[in-house]
């Protein structure tokens, strides 16, 4: 069972002057509860070398019980500091492929060649691709193999555009994950502000929000079995 995780390099949240980067809970949760299952995992961004964490997902009320796994972990920790360049990846090597969240994503993932290369690559032999939070922002340029967006006519969950309200960052962003994935045609859907919600379509698994990573990781999970 060999997962590839897809992290952003993208690190500036907007011109706000703030940092960015991935959330630690939407990789943890994830990462540790694969690795515990036996999977072999190889965390990879596209610029290579050092993930930027988000510092608003190392504030104490964002803590989890994986967080503070992963902050006594030293190996994983190394993982995150040395992770392999996308470009450097063979979409062949693994059986799935996962995306955590943050809102580095919305500007680096959302546009990456590569990325989109090896999503498409996954989708186009049903492996099992999946997305949280805000990380369904790297579905935005990914077409099926007709030339659709990938996402059209699927059903989807991603970040919603009210609780990008509630953490006042609805200007700064880029793009909404809700309204890219509804201008790509997609069929989305999604529970009440950050309660854990995930949906299955065929071989696409996307989460909307922190609270909804375990449950990507487990549906994750069940496909590669």
């Amino acid at each position: 069972m060999k997962v590839l995780f897809v992290l952003t390099s993208h690190d500036e949240l907007g011109d706000t002057g703030n940092k960015t980067g991935f959330w630690i809970e939407e990789f943890a949760n994830p990462y540790y509860t694969l690795l515990d299952k036996g999977a072999d995992i190889t965390v990879a961004t596209p610029k290579g070398g050092k993930a930027p964490i988000d510092p608003n997902s190392d504030s104490p009320d964002a803590q989890t019980e994986d967080t503070k796994r992963f902050h006594k972990d030293e190996a994983t920790q190394k993982l995150i500091n040395n992770t392999v360049k996308l470009e450097d990846v063979n979409p062949d090597d693994y059986d799935a492929v996962f995306y955590p969240g943050g809102h580095g994503p919305l500007w680096d993932l959302a546009e990456d060649k590569t990325s989109i290369k090896i999503i498409e690559s996954f989708n186009a032999k049903q492996k099992p691709i999946g997305f949280v939070c805000h990380a369904p922002a790297a579905l935005k340029n990914v077409k099926k193999e007709n030339g659709e967006p990938l996402v059209k006519g699927k059903k989807v969950t991603g970040f919603t555009n009210t609780e990008e309200e509630a953490v006042q960052l609805k200007d700064v962003v880029p793009f909404l994950v809700e309204d890219m994935l509804r201008e790509n045609e997609a069929i989305y859907s999604k529970a009440g502000d950050w309660e854990a919600y995930a949906l299955v379509d065929g071989n696409l698994i996307t989460g909307q929000n922190p609270a909804s990573s375990g449950l990507v990781a487990n549906k994750l999970f069940e496909m590669l079995k």
